[in-house]
């Protein structure tokens, strides 16, 4: 895998919250984007210790990456620098209580319940999680510089 790529090592993506990084799209627009570790259905961690037949291990090292926005409102971020809250494994958005499954992106409760988070395609490979979506590149680890009023959120969800 191309090092450029790299986003952090698997053993830095926490099981209950979220490890957040910016991106470059196509058009050179900074966002940020997040990194959550998926449980398998049955609820075990679902690690064999096995690797794939291109290497890339497989079972517990399961990570998903999205957009770090709402589907409620896109101007509000999941994890406004200390990490989303998760809850039953499903990413929770504090100012309104919505629901996203880790797998799939899926909001399972809120106002936009059925609507699905942005993806970013990664994958795990020697302990390591890259960056494989051809539509960005890697910037940093962390979140883009913001007015702090930015993160102020309404919300009266408490965790």
């Amino acid at each position: 895998m191309d090092p450029g790529r790299r986003i952090t090592a698997v053993e830095n993506v926490p099981a209950d919250t979220t490890f957040l990084f910016t991106l470059r799209d196509e058009s050179g627009e900074t966002d940020e984007a997040v990194l959550t570790r998926v449980d398998t259905a049955d609820g075990s961690d679902g690690d064999d210790g096995e690797d794939d037949d291109d290497g890339e291990h497989t079972g517990g090292d399961r990570i998903a990456g999205w957009i770090n926005r709402c589907m409620h409102f896109t101007h509000i971020r999941l994890d406004k620098g200390s990490g989303a809250p998760k809850r039953a494994g499903e990413l929770v958005c504090a100012n309104h209580s919505a629901m996203f499954e880790g797998a799939t992106g899926r909001c399972t409760h809120g106002p936009c319940e059925g609507a699905y988070l942005d993806g970013v395609d990664v994958t795990v490979r020697d302990g390591d999680v890259y960056l494989t979506d051809d539509g960005y590149e890697f910037v940093a680890a962390g979140g883009v510089e913001r007015d702090p009023a930015d993160l102020t959120s309404t919300s009266n969800v408490k965790f």
